[in-house]
């Protein structure tokens, strides 16, 4: 029993070194590898549609006074990338940094804070100025101008749908003509 041992240990002697260096020398991810996801804060929009998908919950969308807050919480990501699919204006990207050990929680925290816009008619804040832009953009094309933006771009939910059953009780009263 001690000579096969002794051959054992002798044998993964000649072997050599049979593990990585790592993490003293950084390995490159292989082809297709998704990191943690990277928010570019200049074209997020604030939609929310991330935050929707999102399976465990790591980023949060939160009004607070007059901004929109995007909390990107990484301790929960499980590297899904259904944000990054969803994003309507592919402001979520997967990296391929996957090393997220840190001593402090809060490095794992990315907030992006979109100033919002107030509805025009009841002056509540509504939705990100950025997402009511892009709103008008898609509305009018490219070849409209400041002048044929639709006002109710510039409405909250609750006043465009006032509007709406305004409108239909009108078209009622004609047809009941």
């Amino acid at each position: 029993m001690f000579s096969s041992k002794l051959k054992e240990a002798l044998l993964c002697l000649r072997a050599g070194r049979v593990t990585l260096p790592y993490p003293f020398v950084p390995q490159a991810p292989p082809e297709g590898f998704r990191g943690k996801p990277e928010i570019d804060g200049e074209l997020c929009v604030g939609c929310g549609t991330c935050a929707m998908v999102c399976p465990p919950r790591l980023i949060t969308l939160a009004d607070e006074g007059e901004y929109r807050v995007l909390t990107v919480d990484y301790t929960r990501c499980t590297y899904c990338a259904r944000c990054e699919e969803v994003c309507p204006e592919g402001a979520i990207k997967m990296s391929n940094n996957f090393e997220t050990a840190t001593n402090q929680k809060d490095d794992l925290l990315l907030q992006v804070k979109m100033k919002l816009a107030r509805c025009s008619r009841c002056n509540r804040p509504f939705a990100t100025q950025r997402l009511v832009k892009k709103m008008a953009q898609k509305t009018i094309g490219d070849q409209g101008s400041g002048d044929t933006v639709p006002a109710w771009v510039s409405w909250c939910p609750d006043c465009r749908q006032k509007y709406e059953a305004r409108i239909l009780g009108r078209l009622g009263d004609v047809e009941d003509d």
